[in-house]
């Protein structure tokens, strides 16, 4: 008998599934890179899944948030630290190769290429978008719930909780930024009956569309308290700066000016790092606690979908704003990192080239060879959704769609080697 309950049983299916490996060579925000302190998309998730699971035991001793919900403390840590362990995990496992550029790279190619008026493709406006307005959140619910395939169309089988939680913006219509869960496109038209039995089984309909998982706000404040954090980390790694310019940058928040100035005291061998580690530990530390306020404080309005904040951001002193700007100024503008993204542009659109133009363009025989290529589970479950038993009775979305799956399935090393021997640069 499996002593685990359902949501433990997630964590093992997550944890073995061959997408959640691929992310060991995946761009946090380092593209291609060679160095083993830096970053990669699977220590990030592992890293969200820590703080993630943190938050999790942290609401469940809470007394107003037991008062608030009626659960009892000792059953819910085994299911709500859990549940977000699971979503903190795969968050990011529908991220194309080279970072969050990629999924630009995807969405721009597609926006040129239906208006290329040489090529047609049979397929509704709502279909297009999924396309140019392609977003790793929305792979990723696909990967979830379709693409980890053995014999069936259940794809890991997991729970509504634990997708519910992973679903950052359940929105599979046009995007309105006026609220964060329609900011962008988190599913694609063939998972919304995913989204709708979600919907259904967590409460989550209001009106005419979804409202974001109450879990789904705390999963979201650990990715954003270990990006903000670790990368300026990275940055460091890479001998971008010092700790006393990052000191120079940060000493303008109140809650940092004390332990900035006690940082700078230490004086040993190693002192760069020691103080960049104890000033990581410091901030997570207080984004933390910043973010478990909020959520308790604002409990009912998270519940009944009246919340539209990020935890983190919901904050006077502006912390969570600083780090992102020094991300932004000192990290992302890099020569380094934006050379290598647009290395990503050439990969990412040269793969889309040569698959679209094979498969929809030339004839049968560079079809042949080009399906023989791609992943025959992806080939599958695309079959198993459409009760289908030949590539060739697909429809244009899901040819499409399997395509997009396979490329942006690939790590950057595979993507890179990939497109370099069918581009003739590389044979071996």
């Amino acid at each position: 008998m499996d002593p685990r309950n359902e949501f433990e049983s997630d964590f093992g299916r997550v944890i073995f599934s061959p997408a959640t490996r691929r992310m060991h060579d995946k761009t946090q925000v380092f593209p291609l890179t060679m160095d083993d302190n830096i970053h990669s998309r699977l220590t990030h998730s592992m890293e969200v899944m820590a703080i993630g699971h943190s938050l999790g035991l942290r609401i469940c001793e809470e007394k107003e948030f037991l008062e608030k919900t009626g659960l009892d403390k000792e059953q819910i840590h085994r299911t709500i630290p859990v549940i977000l362990k699971n979503s903190c995990l795969v968050h990011d496992i529908g991220n194309p190769p080279f970072g969050h550029f990629g999924e630009t790279v995807i969405a721009n190619y597609f926006q040129t290429l239906f208006k290329d008026k040489k090529h047609t493709f049979d397929l509704s406006p709502e279909q297009k978008e999924d396309f140019e307005l392609f977003d790793g959140n929305a792979q990723g619910f696909r990967v979830l719930t379709k693409l980890q395939i053995l014999n069936d169309e259940a794809g890991l089988n997991l729970t509504y909780a634990t997708l519910g939680a992973f679903l950052k913006y359940p929105n599979f219509g046009k995007i309105d930024e006026s609220t964060i869960s329609t900011s962008k496109r988190g599913v694609f038209q063939s998972e919304i009956d995913y989204l709708q039995k979600i919907g259904e089984n967590c409460g989550l309909k209001k009106g005419d569309s979804y409202m974001r998982h109450p879990l789904s706000f705390l999963m979201e404040a650990a990715d954003s308290i270990c990006y903000l954090v670790m990368d300026i980390e990275d940055g460091f790694n890479k001998g971008w700066y010092s700790f006393e310019f990052v000191k120079s940058k940060l000493k303008g928040i109140d809650i940092l000016k004390e332990k900035l100035e006690e940082l700078s005291k230490i004086d040993e061998d190693g002192k760069g790092i020691t103080r960049m580690v104890k000033l990581r530990i410091f901030l997570i530390s207080e984004l933390v606690k910043l973010a478990i306020s909020n959520y308790v404080k604002n409990l009912n309005k998270i519940c009944k979908g009246e919340y539209d904040k990020e935890l983190i951001n919901d904050d006077e002193s502006g912390l969570a704003d600083t780090l992102s700007d020094f991300c932004y100024n000192n990290i992302f503008l890099k020569r380094e990192i934006q050379q290598l993204e647009l290395t990503g542009h050439s990969v990412l659109s040269g793969l889309l080239d040569y698959y679209i133009d094979c498969i929809f363009i030339r004839n049968k025989h560079y079809k042949r060879r080009a399906l023989g290529m791609i992943s025959s589970s992806l080939i599958k479950a695309s079959l198993l959704e459409n009760n289908v038993t030949k590539f060739d009775d697909l429809n244009d979305y899901f040819k499409l769609r399997i395509i997009v799956d396979f490329v942006s399935g690939m790590t950057d090393q595979f993507a890179l080697n990939h497109f370099q021997k069918l581009s003739g640069q590389k044979i071996i």
